[in-house]
């Protein structure tokens, strides 16, 4: 394996383990042994467990923004776009219920920290912000788009925080219906963009 690989892997396992027990919680070791790299040749690829943080944040964005432009190239509606948004409280419900929101749950326990890296990992939530404000723009509500971005990240941070503290699927499925229903109230009257909404 290549210096790149391994750096890709030493990201890539940081990335869960920092999703599944927290940043302050996971250890260089704890990294290093799920990788199965010395700690010798650990410190070869990082110095630092917050440089290993950067490039987890990093990792995070990039996958993001190609998750949410595959959302908007697919969907046939600015409307079906915003509903992918919502529906991965429904595909991630079970690692939602079991260890929160990833980006939420690094955000608040960087801000936790006063940590250095927390404006960075913010920009993951203004990454989801820009591109719901794109979507309700699209969706003829131009003059209030940020405000209804920002609603509906609000609720589904809401609604991830509760699901990890309930661990109840039923309420994930009843809130994802009521931000359906919100959703299609969000759309004006006059809008020849909205399609079918699918089964």
């Amino acid at each position: 394996m290549g210096a790149g690989e391994t750096r890709a892997q030493i990201v890539d396992v940081a990335d869960w383990l920092f999703y599944e027990r927290g940043f302050e919680a996971t250890s260089f070791a704890d990294i290093a042994r799920d990788v199965g790299l010395s700690r010798g040749n650990f410190y070869y690829h990082f110095k630092t467990k917050d440089e290993i943080l950067g490039a987890v944040i990093a990792l995070r964005k990039a996958k993001t923004k190609a998750m949410l432009a595959a959302w908007e190239e697919r969907a046939a509606s600015p409307a079906e776009s915003i509903r992918s948004f919502v529906h991965i409280l429904l595909m991630n419900r079970a690692k939602i219920m079991a260890h929160g929101c990833p980006v939420g749950t690094l955000c608040a326990e960087l801000a936790k920290l006063d940590h250095a890296a927390r404006v960075e990992a913010n920009g993951l939530l203004d990454v989801f912000r820009a591109w719901l404000r794109r979507q309700f723009e699209r969706l003829g509500r131009e003059s209030d788009a940020d405000t209804l971005a920002l609603h509906l990240l609000m609720r589904s941070q809401g609604v991830a925080t509760l699901a990890t503290a309930f661990r109840d699927e039923a309420f994930i499925r009843r809130e994802v219906a009521d931000m359906e229903a919100w959703l299609a109230a969000q759309i004006p009257a006059s809008s020849t963009l909205e399609a079918h909404r699918p089964d």
